[in-house]
């Protein structure tokens, strides 16, 4: 792939290879034992189980077919891995020609604990900044997107607090207990998902497993984290429960501050399918999260980061209800969503000193039909409305609604989709996205894949009606190319991927100041492009022994300044290693390497990089029941990712998990 000279990206690639071998690999090599720990099986909803039937039907009728290729050339396919963030209903990964990785279950209980980084620090292209300790405010950044241009699902439900100046999702507020899957596709795609998803899309699955499973942990700053799920039911009905608990002593936000500041988090969530015929289901979804922190501020005379008493607690409910009909030729899923994000701050005596509310509902429709053998097409169409208040704003709300539809080909060992989306918003005006993509399969188990998306995100509420509003912004837009090769699947005896790509970025919105607006205004006026390579590895060194890592190099640039973007590392990447005897122990190690970069937009204040090694440990006792801990920064290191806010030192936990 090329840079904006015209120049192939190998350079970069060297320096990647040096950044990630050179002083860093050596240091901790001998610690690099792992660990896999025995996995917990987990049941697919009558929804789940349906998609996978009918992707290994469409898989079994296009390979009938086979083109560049004879059927006797075309070995035994591995078994599905489905992601709904391609094309919006489920897909297998090997047919679409997008960049998506998935971390299922087995994978989050490995990596131990509440904290999402832990699972998110192995996907490529994704570096995360945060404000203190877990639970505080956590932006991820996706191939240079941040968290405000992602579009961010759980359980198909749109989660960004809508009150929020830029609209993001704050990560703090995600923890580990109640997840029971994350798809993560990196690259625009607004064709299928329409507005936010400029620089990818984020979806987190909720646990739906029969029986009965729980574990506990208690560490490092009086930390307890608690989850428990259960599910009952059949082929035709299921009903399940999540639920989590944690809660900490923690350590100062501040790193110059000596007071401690806690934090707690509470999470329930369940879920609900009938089969009200063969083909026909009822579903819902309901989730409800509550936590509160200790936060610092920047308290008089000296208005610098300090330690304070102020609180913020954070409320959100989110939910859906609908009905998924799955044919022989024709999938459709209707549904009603609705997600609310409520957040109060109080200083140290008790006083409110601000409160927002955002919310959105959405009614939607998506759908497939397989026209002929290998062709489909899917479509969609879907409205919503948005609406926030604050303690200065009153409230105010806002539509939009789009419609899509995207033809698809997958025949033999070829897989091709393009499709548009058309979206008319309340304020300004109508938006058309495209995108395509295509994946071709050869040898033993390699395929090559390309895609071109765009994406666009919709002006928030605040930066449209808010006291620096401006009713005239434009959508902020992007178009992304990725191009890669891989062998074989994530988590197979052998996976090995490498993929470049580039996103261009413009009508970013910013703050600025004009004549008539002395106090500022929201403006369309940045652009933005990042480009950079993405290398995955993964191998079975020997009966339970595996090894695998991911490096990312992302050239995050403004363009209209000619500066880094800030919180963007140049290189990061992570190796994990696994190891599991016969006799019931595991190993696991996780090395996590960020290089430096800007924490401002003026490229005035380092961060500097950093290594982070993790040691896990598991011993299963029984077929019910497991013993883990793990010690957390290792070597005790000292870094930051937002100047001036702490990171947790070495950190050692343990638990017990069970099931029934």
């Amino acid at each position: 792939m090329a840079n904006a000279d015209g120049a192939i990206l190998l350079s970069p690639v060297m320096d990647g290879i040096s950044f990630m071998i050179g002083g860093y690999v050596y240091k901790y090599l001998f610690f690099l034992t792992a660990s896999a720990i025995p996995a917990t099986a987990f049941a697919q909803s009558p929804s789940e189980q349906a998609l996978a039937e009918i992707v290994e039907r469409q898989d079994a009728e296009a390979s009938d077919a086979p083109i560049l290729a004879t059927a006797a050339a075309v070995p035994p396919r591995a078994p599905s891995v489905i992601t709904v963030t391609a094309n919006g209903l489920g897909t297998d990964l090997r047919n679409t020609g997008q960049s998506v990785t998935v971390i299922d279950r087995a994978e989050i209980e490995a990596v131990q604990g509440a904290d999402p980084a832990r699972a998110l620090n192995r996907v490529p292209g994704l570096s995360l900044s945060r404000s203190g300790g877990v639970g505080r405010v956590t932006s991820v950044n996706l191939r240079g997107a941040s968290s405000d241009q992602l579009l961010v699902l759980i359980d198909g439900v749109r989660v960004a607090d809508q009150a929020s100046p830029a609209g993001g999702f704050d990560f703090g507020n995600l923890l580990l207990g109640t997840a029971g899957k994350i798809d993560v596709l990196r690259g625009s795609n607004s064709t299928i998902w329409g507005s936010e998803a400029v620089g990818g899309v984020i979806d987190v699955s909720t646990r739906t497993e029969r029986g009965m499973s729980g574990s506990v942990e208690f560490g490092a700053r009086d930390t307890l984290f608690a989850s428990a799920a259960a599910g009952a039911g059949n082929d035709a009905v299921f009903f399940g429960l999540t639920g989590s608990w944690y809660e900490t002593d923690g350590f100062s936000a501040a790193a110059s501050g000596t007071e401690a500041d806690g934090a707690q988090q509470f999470a329930l969530g369940t879920t609900a399918f009938v089969n009200l015929t063969p083909s026909l289901e009822l579903f819902a979804h309901g989730n409800f999260a509550e936590g509160e922190v200790e936060i610092d501020g920047f308290p008089a005379p000296t208005f610098v980061l300090a330690d304070t008493e102020d609180t913020q607690k954070t409320t959100r409910y989110w939910g859906d209800v609908g009905l998924a009909y799955y044919g022989n030729d024709l999938t459709l899923r209707a549904a009603y969503s609705r997600s609310d994000t409520e957040r109060v701050n109080r200083n140290g005596a008790g006083n409110e000193t601000f409160a927002s509310d955002g919310a959105s509902q959405r009614l939607s429709l998506r759908g497939e039909y397989r026209v002929l053998g290998g062709l489909s097409l899917a479509f969609g169409g879907d409205h919503e409305w948005t609406e926030f208040e604050t303690s200065f704003d009153t409230a105010a709300e806002t539509e939009i609604s789009g419609a899509y539809a995207q033809l698809g080909w997958v025949m033999g060992r070829l897989a091709a989709h393009a499709g548009g989306r058309v979206d008319d918003h309340e304020q300004f005006g109508t938006h058309v996205s495209f995108g395509g993509d295509v994946s071709y399969g050869f040898g033993r188990d390699w395929r090559v894949r390309a895609s071109v998306g765009e994406g666009f995100k919709a002006p928030t509420l605040y930066q449209l009606l808010s006291f620096y509003g401006n009713t005239a912004l434009e959508p902020e837009e992007s178009t992304s190319y990725d191009l890669g090769i891989e062998k074989g699947q994530r988590g197979a005896g052998l996976h090995l991927a490498l993929t470049g790509f580039r996103r261009d970025s413009d009508n970013l919105i910013g703050f600025g100041f004009t004549a008539g607006r002395p106090f500022g205004v929201y403006l369309n006026t940045a652009r933005a492009r990042a480009q950079g390579i993405e290398a995955e590895a993964g191998f079975d060194l020997a009966r339970g022994l595996r090894i695998a890592g991911i490096y990312s190099y992302v050239d995050a640039e403004d363009r209209s300044s000619g500066l880094e973007l800030a919180r963007r590392p140049d290189h990061f990447g992570t190796i994990y290693a696994d190891w599991a005897s016969d006799f019931g122990l595991g190993l696991g190690a996780d090395l996590r390497i960020v290089g430096p970069s800007w924490d401002n937009a003026a490229n005035t204040n380092r961060l500097d990089g950093y290594e982070l090694l993790d040691l896990r440990a598991s011993f299963g006792i029984g077929d019910n029941l497991e013993l883990f801990g793990r010690v957390e920064n290792v070597f005790d290191t000292d870094y930051q990712t937002v100047v001036g806010y702490g990171t947790a030192g070495r950190s050692v936990f343990g638990g017990i998990r069970a099931t029934m």
